[in-house]
Order: structure tokens, then sequence, then C-alpha cells
């Protein structure tokens, strides 16, 4: 008798102790993570059904001539951006070129300052041609204008350009080889819009354009050299005028 109720104790016991087992696993156990937002495919930082994240660096590769720190005339990069501009007028004609100007509205919002030339490969038959597709005229401003405005501001017209007047620069294009036509007030001038992010769907390379920077001598080192005069919209501010006649 005393046996069996022994066996009836313990057996008890073991059970008491079994559930208070498993109560306290149960209270214990961790919840699994909230989700942060990712759906099927998607990843940790969120996204749905076959989400996933563009590096943007990889988008823009092979699209941007990059510039670290000054960039003067005798740079790597900027020797590169001239070779390659000379290579491909060689195989064109001045159709392919375009000239810049550049205008720093904190320092003279009238004024529009030449700094130079770019060019690109026009003919997608061309062997030459690096990229699948071929470069727009601004496309081979923006895959430079880091380039081209370092140079403007740093070598060519600190003074306007540098300093307090660096933010906000504005490039602006006319046809190739149409500085006297410019100057005569006969061309209006287009503005360059948009920026890197504009690139990362295109399949055009930097290797397919060129730039050709303005370059001063003598008295335009500190004068200055070709500027013309022009409303925010880039159009002339006086009538055209030929080349005998007085500007007035």
């Amino acid at each position: 008798m005393i046996r069996n109720l022994f066996v009836i104790i313990s057996a008890v016991s073991f059970i008491f102790n079994s559930c208070q087992s498993l109560v306290l696993s149960a209270t214990s156990a961790k919840p699994p993570k909230a989700s942060t937002g990712s759906g099927f495919g998607g990843t940790a930082t969120g996204g749905g059904f076959g989400t996933r994240k563009v590096n943007s660096k990889q988008s823009l590769s092979g699209k941007v001539r990059n510039v670290s720190g000054f960039t003067g005339s005798g740079t790597k990069t900027l020797r590169t951006a001239v070779n390659t501009f000379d290579s491909i007028l060689k195989d064109y004609d001045k159709e392919s070129v375009s000239d810049m100007y550049v205008r720093s509205p904190l320092n003279d919002k009238e004024l529009y300052w030449f700094v130079g030339k770019i060019c690109r490969r026009t003919d997608i038959n061309d062997k030459k041609l690096k990229g699948t597709s071929i470069p727009t005229e601004f496309e081979a401003v923006i895959s430079q204008k880091r380039l081209i405005l370092e140079y403007a501001k740093n070598k060519l017209r600190p003074q306007n350009f540098g300093g307090p007047y660096a933010n906000n620069l504005e490039i602006w294009l006319a046809p190739g080889d149409t500085e006297m036509e410019v100057v005569q007030n006969k061309i209006q001038l287009t503005k360059v819009l948009g920026s890197l992010a504009n690139l990362s769907d295109s399949a055009f390379s930097v290797a397919d354009v060129g730039f050709n920077p303005e370059i001063y001598v003598g008295d335009e080192i500190k004068e200055g050299g070709l500027r013309v005069k022009r409303d925010d919209n880039g159009k002339p501010m006086k009538p055209i005028f030929g080349i005998n006649e007085a500007k007035g």
C-alpha cells in the first residue's frame, strides 16, 4: 500500500515539473523579428516582389569623367578629355561639336563666359564607338559637368566662378564653332538641365565624348576672353549687328 502511494506521488510530481517547464519555455521564447516591409523576393531594407536595390555607382560606371579635387590644365582627366576630343574631331565635322558658356547668377546674371567645346560620336555604326548608344548633346555635357565647372572656376575665371560665386553655376550651349554669330546676337543659348541621375538608364560611354577647354593667353588671363550678355532664357539682349557695325 505504502509502495503504491509512493509511486502515485512520484508520478504527480513528474507531471507537475513537466508542465512547469513547458510554461517557462513558452514565456521565455523570443518572438520572430518583424518584417521591415519586404515582400516575396524582397530584401530586409524593404520592397516587394523581386525588389532589388540598385547601386548608383554601378549604374553610372563608364558614363562619368571622375574628378578628384582641383582640376587644372595638366591633370590626367583633363588630358584624357582633350585627347578624346581631338580623336573624335578627326572622324567627324563640326556637327558633332557644341560650344559651351558658363554663367554664375551670383556674380552677374547677364554675363555668359565661353569656356570651351564638347564633341561626341554621332554614328551608331562607328567602329570606334565604345557604348551601345550614341551620346546626346546633353549627356556629353552632364557626363563631364564636374570637370568643365572645376576647370572654369579654378583655372579659367576664378574671379567670376570661384569662392562666393561657385554655387549654382550653369552651363549653356550653342552650335559648334558659332562664337562670331553668338557675339553678333544671332544665336540664342540653350541651358543644360539634368544631373548624373539622368544618365543611369542610358547605354552611352564617356569614352565617346570629349572636352576642349578655352585657354587664355596674354591680356586675356587678367581681362578675360569671350563673353556675351543674355537674358535668363539665353536670348540676346540687343539687336543683331553686322561684323563692321558698332555694337552701340
